[in-house]
C-alpha cells in the first residue's frame, strides 16, 4: 500500500426490528436505498449478531427449559437462573472457568466467550422471559447473504456477523468476527518487509476483528439501532475466509 488510505463506516438508519424468518439480504438492500447509497466491490457489509439470531428464530423462552442436575450445580456457583445455565451448556463444548455471574466457555462453535455468547438483552421480552442464542453457523449465513447481495447488485461485497466479546487480560469488551465471507479472517504478512526491510516473520493481522472492533463503535451497545454498518475502503486484497481462521488451536493455547 503506498499514499493516503481511508476507511470510512457508515450505521445505516431506520433498520426495522427483525423477526423470525425476515430476509436479511432485503433488510440490508433496503437500508443502503434510505441511505441514497449503493453497494460497491470492495465493500464489507457488517451486521450485528441479534439480528442474524432474531432472522433465524434462535429466541428461546427460558420457561421452555428443564435444567440438568448439572445445570442445577454450576447455577448455585454462578448465581444464574439454572435455565439460563442449562442453555450455555447446551450450546458449550467446554466449560473453561465460572465464578460468581459468568462463566467462561468453548462455544459449539469454537470461540471462548462468557455465557457462550447467550443474552437478553435488545430482545423483546413478552409474557415471559427470553434469551437469544447465537447463530448456528455464522460463516454459512454470511456466505448465504453475500451471494444475494451480490448476485442483486453486480458488485462483490464481503459479509461480516460480530458480537461483543471480553478479553481475558483487558477490562471491557469489544467487537469480534463471528462469522466472514468473502474477506479473510486472518491476514498472513509473513515474507513481507518493513519500512528498514526486514523480512516479516510472525505477523498475522486479526484483519475481520479489526474491521468487526471499528464498526462496533458505530453500531453501539445499548438503544441506538443501527445493527447494520456499510465499511468501504479495507486496505487489504481479498480472498474468501472465515471466522475459523481467527480461532487458536488448543494445543497452542499457552493458557488453556
Amino acid at each position: 500500500m503506498t499514499g493516503a488510505a481511508d476507511l470510512t463506516l457508515t450505521a445505516l438508519a431506520g433498520v426495522p426490528i427483525v423477526r423470525q424468518g425476515d430476509d436479511l439480504a432485503e433488510v440490508i438492500l433496503n437500508a443502503v436505498a434510505r441511505a441514497k447509497t449503493r453497494l460497491e466491490t470492495g465493500d464489507v457489509v457488517v451486521l450485528a449478531q441479534k439480528i442474524v439470531s432474531k432472522a433465524e428464530g434462535r429466541t428461546v423462552a427460558l420457561s421452555t427449559v428443564v435444567p440438568s442436575p448439572r445445570a442445577l450445580e454450576l447455577a448455585a456457583v454462578v448465581n444464574k437462573d439454572a435455565r439460563l445455565v442449562e442453555l450455555i451448556l447446551s450450546e458449550s463444548s467446554e466449560v473453561l472457568r465460572t465464578r460468581p455471574g459468568i462463566m467462561i466457555v468453548q462455544h459449539r462453535l469454537g470461540f471462548v466467550m462468557a455465557n457462550a455468547g447467550i443474552d437478553q438483552s435488545n430482545i423483546e421480552h413478552t409474557s415471559e422471559e427470553q434469551a437469544l442464542l447465537l447463530p448456528r453457523d455464522p460463516d454459512a449465513t454470511c456466505a448465504v447473504i453475500r451471494k444475494k447481495l451480490n448476485a442483486q447488485t453486480d458488485s462483490d461485497v464481503a459479509v461480516l456477523i460480530i458480537d461483543s466479546i471480553g478479553r481475558a487480560w483487558r477490562n471491557g469488551t469489544i467487537g469480534h468476527a463471528l462469522g466472514v465471507s468473502g474477506m479473510p479472517g486472518l491476514l498472513d504478512l509473513r515474507g513481507r518487509r518493513d519500512l528498514f526491510g526486514r523480512v516479516l516473520r510472525a505477523t498475522d493481522v486479526g484483519l475481520a476483528d479489526e474491521v468487526a472492533a471499528a464498526s462496533s463503535l458505530v453500531m453501539g451497545q445499548a438503544a441506538e439501532g443501527r445493527p447494520i454498518v456499510l465499511v468501504r475502503g479495507v486496505p487489504y486484497g481479498r480472498r474468501d475466509g472465515d471466522a475459523r481462521e481467527l480461532l487458536r488451536p488448543k494445543s497452542m493455547d499457552l493458557f488453556r
